[in-house]
């Protein structure tokens, strides 16, 4: 997200990309499959699981959760979004 502004300005949110050390409520950086490929989105982890993670995907919807891998900038699968 870096550079996607005005010149000099900084992203507005920061990231944990260390999956060794998420916690619930760490702001992330995640990936989706399928049509979604390529394009960045930002989550709020839930859960926080040996191998996957539970993220709040949608501020202003409560029951979007998805389930991703637990890896530096995660992976959902298209069919959970």
């Amino acid at each position: 997200m870096q550079g996607m502004g005005d010149t000099g300005e900084a992203c507005p949110f920061e990231f944990n990309f260390d999956p060794a050390s998420f916690k619930v409520g760490d702001t992330v950086s995640y990936r989706v499959t399928g049509s979604l490929d390529g394009f960045p989105f930002v989550g709020t982890l839930l859960e926080v699981h040996e191998d996957h993670v539970v993220i709040a995907g949608d501020a202003n919807d409560p029951e979007a959760r998805y389930k991703g891998t637990r890896e530096s900038r995660p992976l959902v699968e298209y069919s959970e979004v």
